[in-house]
Protein backbone atom coordinates (compact mmCIF):
# COMPACT_ATOMS: atom_id res chain seq x y z
CA UNK A 1 0.00 0.00 0.00
CA UNK A 2 1.32 3.33 -1.03
CA UNK A 3 0.18 7.30 -0.23
CA UNK A 4 -0.22 7.42 -4.04
CA UNK A 5 -2.45 4.56 -4.80
CA UNK A 6 -4.78 6.18 -1.85
CA UNK A 7 -4.67 9.33 -3.18
CA UNK A 8 -5.80 7.86 -6.97
CA UNK A 9 -8.38 5.75 -5.62
CA UNK A 10 -10.32 8.72 -3.94
CA UNK A 11 -9.42 10.92 -6.80
CA UNK A 12 -12.00 8.67 -8.91
CA UNK A 13 -14.33 8.97 -6.09
CA UNK A 14 -13.78 5.45 -4.84
CA UNK A 15 -14.43 4.58 -1.11
CA UNK A 16 -11.16 3.97 1.21
CA UNK A 17 -10.90 0.62 3.28
CA UNK A 18 -10.69 1.12 7.15
CA UNK A 19 -6.76 -0.03 6.13
CA UNK A 20 -6.10 2.63 3.63
CA UNK A 21 -7.31 5.30 6.15
CA UNK A 22 -5.22 4.23 9.32
CA UNK A 23 -2.74 4.33 7.02
CA UNK A 24 -3.27 8.12 5.76
CA UNK A 25 -4.19 8.89 9.65
CA UNK A 26 -0.70 7.24 10.65
CA UNK A 27 1.21 8.99 7.79
CA UNK A 28 0.15 12.05 9.03
CA UNK A 29 0.64 11.43 12.91
CA UNK A 30 4.53 10.21 12.15
CA UNK A 31 4.66 12.89 8.93
CA UNK A 32 6.33 9.10 6.74
CA UNK A 33 4.88 10.64 3.74
CA UNK A 34 5.62 14.29 2.43
CA UNK A 35 3.17 17.03 3.09
CA UNK A 36 1.94 17.27 -0.50
CA UNK A 37 1.13 13.68 -0.87
CA UNK A 38 -1.27 14.64 2.40
CA UNK A 39 -2.79 17.90 0.97
CA UNK A 40 -3.23 15.99 -2.36
CA UNK A 41 -5.62 13.43 -0.30
CA UNK A 42 -7.08 16.01 1.43
CA UNK A 43 -8.21 17.94 -1.72
CA UNK A 44 -9.89 14.75 -2.85
CA UNK A 45 -11.66 13.95 0.25
CA UNK A 46 -12.54 17.95 0.00
CA UNK A 47 -13.90 17.68 -3.63
CA UNK A 48 -15.77 13.87 -3.59
CA UNK A 49 -16.65 13.30 -0.06
CA UNK A 50 -16.38 10.59 2.40
CA UNK A 51 -19.06 8.24 3.34
CA UNK A 52 -20.20 7.61 7.14
CA UNK A 53 -17.94 4.69 7.38
CA UNK A 54 -14.80 6.27 6.21
CA UNK A 55 -15.49 9.22 8.29
CA UNK A 56 -16.13 7.39 11.41
CA UNK A 57 -12.87 5.27 9.98
CA UNK A 58 -11.11 8.45 10.46
CA UNK A 59 -11.97 9.61 13.20
CA UNK A 60 -10.98 6.34 14.69
CA UNK A 61 -7.48 6.21 12.95
CA UNK A 62 -6.86 9.80 14.28
CA UNK A 63 -8.10 8.91 17.72
CA UNK A 64 -6.02 5.98 17.80
CA UNK A 65 -2.69 8.04 16.50
CA UNK A 66 -1.64 9.11 19.93
CA UNK A 67 -2.46 9.06 23.43
CA UNK A 68 -5.94 7.76 24.95
CA UNK A 69 -6.98 9.23 28.48
CA UNK A 70 -8.00 6.64 30.57
CA UNK A 71 -10.37 8.35 32.48
CA UNK A 72 -12.20 5.30 34.36
CA UNK A 73 -10.12 5.96 37.54
CA UNK A 74 -13.25 8.99 38.04
CA UNK A 75 -16.55 7.55 39.28
CA UNK A 76 -19.43 8.60 37.38
CA UNK A 77 -20.60 9.10 33.61
CA UNK A 78 -18.42 12.33 32.48
CA UNK A 79 -19.75 13.94 30.38
CA UNK A 80 -17.78 16.62 27.54
CA UNK A 81 -19.19 19.90 26.08
CA UNK A 82 -17.96 20.86 22.79
CA UNK A 83 -18.72 24.21 20.48
CA UNK A 84 -17.40 24.33 16.76
CA UNK A 85 -16.44 27.90 18.38
CA UNK A 86 -17.93 31.76 18.16
CA UNK A 87 -17.57 35.14 19.73
CA UNK A 88 -18.17 35.67 23.46
CA UNK A 89 -19.20 32.20 24.03
CA UNK A 90 -17.84 31.58 27.42
CA UNK A 91 -20.20 28.95 27.79
CA UNK A 92 -17.47 26.30 29.68
CA UNK A 93 -16.50 28.83 32.44
CA UNK A 94 -20.60 28.50 33.24
CA UNK A 95 -21.25 25.54 32.74
CA UNK A 96 -18.57 23.13 34.04
CA UNK A 97 -18.99 23.93 37.81
CA UNK A 98 -22.40 24.25 37.20
CA UNK A 99 -22.74 20.48 36.10
CA UNK A 100 -19.97 20.05 38.50
CA UNK A 101 -21.82 21.66 41.40
CA UNK A 102 -24.90 19.37 40.33
CA UNK A 103 -22.72 16.15 41.44
CA UNK A 104 -21.72 15.49 37.69
CA UNK A 105 -17.99 15.21 36.69
CA UNK A 106 -16.60 17.57 34.35
CA UNK A 107 -13.12 16.14 33.03
CA UNK A 108 -12.62 18.69 30.27
CA UNK A 109 -9.52 19.29 27.97
CA UNK A 110 -10.00 22.57 25.92
CA UNK A 111 -8.39 24.63 23.19
CA UNK A 112 -7.08 28.25 22.64
CA UNK A 113 -8.59 30.65 20.27
CA UNK A 114 -8.47 30.80 16.74
CA UNK A 115 -8.84 33.40 14.62
CA UNK A 116 -11.89 35.44 14.93
CA UNK A 117 -12.99 33.30 18.10
CA UNK A 118 -12.15 33.24 21.30
CA UNK A 119 -10.38 30.47 23.54
CA UNK A 120 -11.23 28.93 26.83
CA UNK A 121 -7.82 28.27 27.92
CA UNK A 122 -6.55 32.07 26.73
CA UNK A 123 -9.84 33.14 29.07
CA UNK A 124 -8.72 31.09 31.86
CA UNK A 125 -4.99 32.00 31.96
CA UNK A 126 -6.09 35.80 32.59
CA UNK A 127 -7.08 34.47 35.96
CA UNK A 128 -3.68 35.31 37.75
CA UNK A 129 -1.46 32.01 38.56
CA UNK A 130 -3.92 29.92 37.01
CA UNK A 131 -2.58 26.91 35.69
CA UNK A 132 -3.93 24.76 32.45
CA UNK A 133 -1.33 22.02 32.16
CA UNK A 134 -1.88 19.37 34.53
CA UNK A 135 -0.62 16.16 34.03
CA UNK A 136 -2.76 13.53 33.42
CA UNK A 137 -2.59 11.99 36.99
CA UNK A 138 -3.43 15.55 38.33
CA UNK A 139 -5.68 16.14 35.96
CA UNK A 140 -7.14 12.92 37.20
CA UNK A 141 -7.08 13.46 40.77
CA UNK A 142 -8.53 16.95 40.17
CA UNK A 143 -11.55 15.75 38.82
CA UNK A 144 -11.86 12.99 41.62
CA UNK A 145 -11.04 15.50 44.36
CA UNK A 146 -13.44 18.51 43.50
CA UNK A 147 -15.48 17.03 40.25
CA UNK A 148 -13.95 19.70 37.57
CA UNK A 149 -10.95 20.27 35.77
CA UNK A 150 -10.22 22.23 32.39
CA UNK A 151 -7.32 21.60 30.80
CA UNK A 152 -5.19 21.92 27.80
CA UNK A 153 -4.49 18.75 25.46
CA UNK A 154 -2.02 16.86 25.83
CA UNK A 155 0.86 16.94 22.79
CA UNK A 156 0.42 13.49 21.92
CA UNK A 157 -3.97 13.72 22.10
CA UNK A 158 -4.65 13.07 18.17
CA UNK A 159 -1.69 13.90 16.54
CA UNK A 160 -2.96 13.14 13.09
CA UNK A 161 -5.43 16.11 13.42
CA UNK A 162 -2.57 18.27 14.32
CA UNK A 163 -0.62 17.93 11.27
CA UNK A 164 -3.90 17.42 9.19
CA UNK A 165 -5.65 20.31 10.41
CA UNK A 166 -2.93 22.95 9.83
CA UNK A 167 -2.41 21.73 6.27
CA UNK A 168 -6.35 22.00 5.83
CA UNK A 169 -5.60 26.14 6.62
CA UNK A 170 -3.27 26.39 4.15
CA UNK A 171 -4.88 24.18 1.37
CA UNK A 172 -8.42 25.49 1.11
CA UNK A 173 -10.00 22.65 2.87
CA UNK A 174 -11.15 23.50 6.08
CA UNK A 175 -14.78 23.70 5.22
CA UNK A 176 -14.70 19.67 4.13
CA UNK A 177 -17.50 18.46 6.53
CA UNK A 178 -15.57 14.75 7.10
CA UNK A 179 -12.95 17.01 7.62
CA UNK A 180 -14.34 18.72 10.32
CA UNK A 181 -16.20 15.88 11.69
CA UNK A 182 -13.29 13.84 12.47
CA UNK A 183 -11.08 16.48 13.37
CA UNK A 184 -13.41 17.51 16.03
CA UNK A 185 -14.64 14.16 16.76
CA UNK A 186 -11.11 12.58 16.98
CA UNK A 187 -9.90 14.70 19.77
CA UNK A 188 -13.11 14.44 22.05
CA UNK A 189 -12.93 10.50 21.55
CA UNK A 190 -8.95 10.72 22.62
CA UNK A 191 -10.44 13.06 25.72
CA UNK A 192 -11.72 10.02 27.21
CA UNK A 193 -15.41 11.25 28.04
CA UNK A 194 -18.69 8.58 27.93
CA UNK A 195 -20.79 11.13 26.24
CA UNK A 196 -20.63 14.17 24.70
CA UNK A 197 -22.90 17.26 24.04
CA UNK A 198 -22.27 19.57 20.99
CA UNK A 199 -22.93 23.12 20.43
CA UNK A 200 -23.32 23.44 16.30
CA UNK A 201 -23.23 27.35 15.94
CA UNK A 202 -24.72 28.66 12.89
CA UNK A 203 -24.74 32.62 11.76
CA UNK A 204 -22.47 35.03 10.86
CA UNK A 205 -19.25 34.90 13.52
CA UNK A 206 -19.53 30.56 12.49
CA UNK A 207 -17.51 28.20 10.78
CA UNK A 208 -21.01 27.64 9.28
CA UNK A 209 -22.95 30.67 8.13
CA UNK A 210 -26.38 28.66 7.32
CA UNK A 211 -28.72 27.16 9.15
CA UNK A 212 -28.86 24.30 6.69
CA UNK A 213 -25.04 24.20 6.11
CA UNK A 214 -24.99 23.80 10.40
CA UNK A 215 -27.50 20.91 10.49
CA UNK A 216 -25.40 18.80 8.02
CA UNK A 217 -22.38 19.02 10.46
CA UNK A 218 -24.38 18.68 13.59
CA UNK A 219 -26.63 15.23 12.06
CA UNK A 220 -22.97 14.09 10.50
CA UNK A 221 -21.23 14.84 13.55
CA UNK A 222 -24.01 12.60 15.51
CA UNK A 223 -24.39 9.81 12.78
CA UNK A 224 -20.40 9.56 13.33
CA UNK A 225 -20.67 9.49 17.28
CA UNK A 226 -23.19 7.00 16.97
CA UNK A 227 -21.29 4.90 14.98
CA UNK A 228 -18.15 5.27 17.07
CA UNK A 229 -20.03 3.68 20.17
CA UNK A 230 -20.61 7.23 22.04
CA UNK A 231 -23.57 8.63 23.37
CA UNK A 232 -23.85 11.77 21.86
CA UNK A 233 -26.50 15.17 21.25
CA UNK A 234 -25.89 18.42 19.05
CA UNK A 235 -27.65 21.34 19.31
CA UNK A 236 -27.53 24.00 16.95
CA UNK A 237 -27.43 27.55 18.43
CA UNK A 238 -27.00 30.99 17.04
CA UNK A 239 -23.84 33.17 16.26
CA UNK A 240 -25.45 36.05 14.42
CA UNK A 241 -24.18 38.11 17.44
CA UNK A 242 -21.96 37.78 20.33
CA UNK A 243 -23.09 35.33 23.04
CA UNK A 244 -21.88 37.37 25.61
CA UNK A 245 -22.08 41.15 26.24
CA UNK A 246 -18.19 40.67 27.01
CA UNK A 247 -15.57 39.90 24.35
CA UNK A 248 -12.07 39.68 25.43
CA UNK A 249 -10.23 37.50 27.93
CA UNK A 250 -10.61 38.81 31.58
CA UNK A 251 -13.92 40.13 30.37
CA UNK A 252 -15.63 36.85 29.21
CA UNK A 253 -14.45 35.94 33.09
CA UNK A 254 -15.84 38.38 34.28
CA UNK A 255 -19.13 37.74 32.39
CA UNK A 256 -19.16 34.23 33.66
CA UNK A 257 -18.47 35.32 37.61
CA UNK A 258 -21.45 37.76 37.31
CA UNK A 259 -23.71 34.81 35.95
CA UNK A 260 -22.45 32.22 38.53
CA UNK A 261 -22.52 35.23 41.25
CA UNK A 262 -26.12 35.84 40.98
CA UNK A 263 -25.43 39.43 39.26
CA UNK A 264 -27.01 38.07 35.69
CA UNK A 265 -30.28 37.05 35.82
CA UNK A 266 -31.27 36.60 31.99
CA UNK A 267 -28.94 36.75 29.07
CA UNK A 268 -28.20 34.60 25.40
CA UNK A 269 -24.83 33.25 27.34
CA UNK A 270 -26.92 32.42 30.71
CA UNK A 271 -30.16 30.61 28.63
CA UNK A 272 -27.28 28.89 26.51
CA UNK A 273 -25.33 27.61 29.66
CA UNK A 274 -28.44 26.34 31.01
CA UNK A 275 -30.01 24.56 28.08
CA UNK A 276 -26.07 22.49 26.91
CA UNK A 277 -25.61 22.21 30.90
CA UNK A 278 -29.05 20.34 31.22
CA UNK A 279 -28.61 18.02 28.51
CA UNK A 280 -25.17 17.09 30.13
CA UNK A 281 -26.51 16.32 33.39
CA UNK A 282 -29.28 14.72 31.35
CA UNK A 283 -26.57 12.44 29.50
CA UNK A 284 -24.63 11.91 33.24
CA UNK A 285 -27.59 10.46 34.58
CA UNK A 286 -27.88 13.16 37.10
CA UNK A 287 -31.43 14.43 35.54
CA UNK A 288 -34.22 12.69 34.54
CA UNK A 289 -34.71 15.30 31.54
CA UNK A 290 -32.49 18.16 30.16
CA UNK A 291 -35.42 20.33 31.66
CA UNK A 292 -34.52 18.91 35.20
CA UNK A 293 -31.28 19.76 34.35
CA UNK A 294 -31.71 22.92 33.74
CA UNK A 295 -33.61 23.66 37.23
CA UNK A 296 -30.97 22.14 38.89
CA UNK A 297 -28.37 24.64 37.60
CA UNK A 298 -30.53 27.39 38.01
CA UNK A 299 -30.47 26.22 41.98
CA UNK A 300 -26.21 26.00 42.38
CA UNK A 301 -26.70 29.36 40.88
CA UNK A 302 -29.45 30.21 43.64
CA UNK A 303 -27.59 28.91 46.22
CA UNK A 304 -23.85 29.83 45.66
CA UNK A 305 -22.66 26.18 44.68
CA UNK A 306 -21.99 26.38 41.58
CA UNK A 307 -19.47 29.65 42.12
CA UNK A 308 -18.25 28.08 44.82
CA UNK A 309 -17.28 25.08 42.67
CA UNK A 310 -15.41 27.93 40.18
CA UNK A 311 -13.42 28.94 43.20
CA UNK A 312 -12.53 25.41 44.35
CA UNK A 313 -11.23 24.98 40.28
CA UNK A 314 -8.95 28.41 40.45
CA UNK A 315 -7.35 27.42 43.60
CA UNK A 316 -6.82 23.57 42.36
CA UNK A 317 -4.91 25.13 39.07
CA UNK A 318 -2.74 27.60 41.20
CA UNK A 319 -4.85 30.40 40.20
CA UNK A 320 -6.20 33.28 42.58
CA UNK A 321 -9.79 32.26 43.54
CA UNK A 322 -10.45 35.90 45.13
CA UNK A 323 -11.14 37.12 41.18
CA UNK A 324 -14.46 35.36 42.14
CA UNK A 325 -15.14 37.97 45.32
CA UNK A 326 -13.47 40.59 43.62
CA UNK A 327 -13.65 40.62 39.53
CA UNK A 328 -10.95 44.03 39.44
CA UNK A 329 -8.15 41.83 40.37
CA UNK A 330 -8.76 40.75 36.87
CA UNK A 331 -6.39 42.45 34.49
CA UNK A 332 -7.65 45.95 33.87
CA UNK A 333 -7.27 48.25 30.65
CA UNK A 334 -5.59 51.11 30.50
CA UNK A 335 -7.89 52.86 28.53
CA UNK A 336 -11.93 52.32 29.56
CA UNK A 337 -14.60 54.54 27.44
CA UNK A 338 -18.10 54.30 26.53
CA UNK A 339 -18.91 54.30 22.52
CA UNK A 340 -22.31 55.82 21.71
CA UNK A 341 -25.07 54.83 18.29
CA UNK A 342 -24.89 58.40 17.41
CA UNK A 343 -27.91 58.11 15.29
CA UNK A 344 -31.48 56.47 16.47
CA UNK A 345 -32.89 53.52 15.01
CA UNK A 346 -33.30 49.71 16.04
CA UNK A 347 -30.25 47.12 15.83
CA UNK A 348 -30.64 45.30 13.14
CA UNK A 349 -27.91 43.13 12.42
CA UNK A 350 -24.31 42.66 13.44
CA UNK A 351 -20.97 41.04 11.95
CA UNK A 352 -19.90 38.92 14.74
CA UNK A 353 -16.67 37.93 12.78
CA UNK A 354 -15.97 41.26 12.17
CA UNK A 355 -16.83 41.96 16.25
CA UNK A 356 -14.06 38.95 16.79
CA UNK A 357 -11.39 40.10 14.43
CA UNK A 358 -11.71 43.76 16.39
CA UNK A 359 -11.35 41.91 19.53
CA UNK A 360 -8.58 40.21 18.11
CA UNK A 361 -6.61 43.39 17.05
CA UNK A 362 -7.14 45.15 20.05
CA UNK A 363 -4.67 41.90 21.60
CA UNK A 364 -7.73 39.90 22.69
CA UNK A 365 -6.67 37.31 20.25
CA UNK A 366 -3.29 36.28 18.06
CA UNK A 367 -2.52 37.11 14.38
CA UNK A 368 0.70 34.95 14.49
CA UNK A 369 0.76 31.60 16.34
CA UNK A 370 3.42 33.12 18.85
CA UNK A 371 1.85 36.28 19.81
CA UNK A 372 1.64 37.16 23.61
CA UNK A 373 -2.46 38.35 24.28
CA UNK A 374 -3.83 41.50 26.38
CA UNK A 375 -5.58 39.69 28.46
CA UNK A 376 -7.44 42.88 29.53
CA UNK A 377 -8.45 44.32 26.25
CA UNK A 378 -11.84 44.24 24.84
CA UNK A 379 -15.16 45.74 24.92
CA UNK A 380 -18.24 45.01 26.65
CA UNK A 381 -21.43 45.27 24.19
CA UNK A 382 -24.75 47.66 25.30
CA UNK A 383 -26.94 46.54 23.04
CA UNK A 384 -28.61 43.55 21.29
CA UNK A 385 -30.17 42.65 18.01
CA UNK A 386 -34.18 44.06 17.80
CA UNK A 387 -33.19 47.03 20.95
CA UNK A 388 -34.51 50.59 20.05
CA UNK A 389 -31.16 53.00 20.40
CA UNK A 390 -31.31 56.43 20.41
CA UNK A 391 -27.90 59.25 19.44
CA UNK A 392 -27.01 58.55 23.44
CA UNK A 393 -27.48 55.09 23.79
CA UNK A 394 -24.57 53.51 24.95
CA UNK A 395 -23.44 51.08 21.99
CA UNK A 396 -20.24 49.49 23.45
CA UNK A 397 -17.81 50.53 26.44
CA UNK A 398 -13.90 49.93 25.26
CA UNK A 399 -11.22 48.49 26.88
CA UNK A 400 -7.89 49.09 25.12
CA UNK A 401 -4.51 49.50 25.61
CA UNK A 402 -4.24 52.84 23.97
CA UNK A 403 -6.30 55.54 22.53
CA UNK A 404 -5.08 55.08 19.30
CA UNK A 405 -6.05 51.34 19.62
CA UNK A 406 -9.29 52.51 21.14
CA UNK A 407 -10.12 54.84 17.92
CA UNK A 408 -9.37 51.74 15.87
CA UNK A 409 -11.63 49.14 17.83
CA UNK A 410 -14.45 52.28 18.03
CA UNK A 411 -14.74 52.12 13.98
CA UNK A 412 -14.46 48.64 13.75
CA UNK A 413 -17.64 48.35 16.43
CA UNK A 414 -19.13 50.91 14.51
CA UNK A 415 -19.03 49.66 11.28
CA UNK A 416 -19.98 45.83 12.61
CA UNK A 417 -23.25 46.97 13.81
CA UNK A 418 -25.78 48.20 11.80
CA UNK A 419 -28.55 50.62 13.06
CA UNK A 420 -31.48 50.78 10.69
CA UNK A 421 -35.35 52.43 10.51
CA UNK A 422 -37.24 49.71 10.39
CA UNK A 423 -38.03 47.73 14.08
CA UNK A 424 -36.44 43.77 13.98
CA UNK A 425 -37.04 40.76 16.00
CA UNK A 426 -34.71 39.03 18.32
CA UNK A 427 -32.96 36.30 17.36
CA UNK A 428 -33.18 32.43 18.32
CA UNK A 429 -30.60 31.34 20.60
CA UNK A 430 -31.39 27.66 19.50
CA UNK A 431 -32.52 26.35 15.92
CA UNK A 432 -32.28 22.34 16.59
CA UNK A 433 -31.35 19.26 18.70
CA UNK A 434 -29.84 16.29 16.84
CA UNK A 435 -29.91 13.04 18.09
CA UNK A 436 -29.73 9.39 17.07
CA UNK A 437 -33.30 9.46 16.24
CA UNK A 438 -33.42 12.66 14.13
CA UNK A 439 -33.60 16.30 14.28
CA UNK A 440 -36.15 18.54 16.20
CA UNK A 441 -36.45 21.74 14.74
CA UNK A 442 -36.97 24.71 17.53
CA UNK A 443 -38.96 27.80 17.39
CA UNK A 444 -41.60 29.39 15.47
CA UNK A 445 -40.45 27.82 12.03
CA UNK A 446 -40.10 23.92 14.03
Amino acid sequence: MTMLEIIEKKKFGQELTKEEITFFANAAAEKTVPDYQLSALLMAIRLNGMTDRETTDLTLAMRDSGDIADLSAIPGIKVDKHSTGGVGDTTTLVLAPLVAACGAPVAKMSGRGLGHTGGTLDKLESIPGLNITLSVEDFIRQVKEIGVAVVGQTGRLAPADKTLYSLRDVTSTVDSLPLIVSSILSKKLAAGSDAIVLDVKTGSGAIMHTLEDSLKLAENMVRVGVLAGKPIVALVSGMDQPLGTHVGNALEVKEAIDILAGRRAGGDLLEVSLTLGGFMLHLAGKAETPEAGQQMMKQAIDSGAGLEKLKQMIAAQGGDPSVCDDVTRLPQAKVVRPVFCGVSGWVTKMDTMALGLAAQAMGAGRMKVDDELDYSVGFVLQVRIGDRVEADTPLCVLHARSEADADRAEAAVRAAVTIGQEPCGRVSDFFAVVTKDGVRRLGADS
